[in-house]
């Protein structure tokens, strides 16, 4: 089986955020990048394929040369091999359409994504490229199983969760269930090693064209601060509550 795992390269949730030219552009200045919390999940689910069942694992990242220590540390996990497409991901459509374009090249069996990254949060690239390959697709993905050619999936939704089988070829969205935290994988020496000489494959982008661009971020206003009220002054209470806070 070839399993290609999609790797985004996003802030670690801890650092500052702040953003240049007009707030157009995010400053990366200052900033430690980590793979995508979704997409290491997805990542040590197919570890656990490659393990069990002696799959082939391939992990994609859509960046610049910037992101190849990310990639490097999921080979450092276990990843077979990597390939970086030598473009900046400033688009969702542009991503699906480059990552499918390698797909048409290679006939992966099962491509894992993460349902969304924790960067811009769009959640648009797992479903559109499964509509441009014209192959299976479970969204939300929390728990995965495949034999021979069929799959056993189980996606969340509201108020429990949803069983379903189909066959390869399939595309999953994956989050949080596919493998739980403390499954999750710590690079060892051996594996650091390892990583320096697995393949690592930059290819050049297919020429597809941003559908989107961003005009400008805003940060989130600042908290005001906690205004004290009188106990015994419920006109106030009231009037802030109805006026300010309009919870009334």
């Amino acid at each position: 089986m070839k399993i290609l795992v999609c790797i985004s390269h996003v802030p670690d949730t801890t650092s500052k955020i702040n953003f240049t030219n007009g707030d157009t552009e995010f400053d990366t200045n200052g900033v430690q990048f980590v793979i995508n919390p979704n997409d290491e999940f997805g990542l040590t689910r197919a570890i656990w394929f490659q393990e069990q069942q002696g799959a082939h694992v391939t992990v994609l990242n859509v960046g610049g040369a910037e992101t190849e220590p990310t990639l490097r540390k999921a080979l450092a996990i276990g990843a077979n091999d990597a390939i970086r497409i030598n473009t900046n991901p400033t688009d969702g459509f542009a991503v699906a359409a480059q990552i499918a374009e390698v797909c048409k090249q290679n006939n992966y069996d099962l491509i894992i994504c993460g349902k969304e990254s924790l960067d811009y949060n769009g959640g648009m690239v797992p479903g559109m490229l499964a509509a441009m390959l014209g192959y299976n697709f479970v969204n939300s993905c929390i728990d995965l199983k495949v034999e021979g050619t069929q799959a056993t999936t189980a996606r969340e939704i509201d108020g429990g969760k949803e069983i379903a089988s189909c066959s390869l070829p399939l595309v999953v969205g994956g989050q949080k269930g596919l493998v739980e935290e403390k499954d999750l994988r710590i690079p060892n020496m051996r594996g650091i090693m390892t990583a320096r000489t697995k393949p690592l494959q930059v290819m050049e982008p297919s020429g597809a064209d941003n559908k989107t661009k961003a005009v400008k971020f805003e940060k989130p206003a600042p908290k005001s601060a906690v205004k004290l009220v009188d106990a015994n002054n419920l006109d106030q209470l009231i009037d802030l509550l109805h006026n300010e806070a309009k919870v009334l």
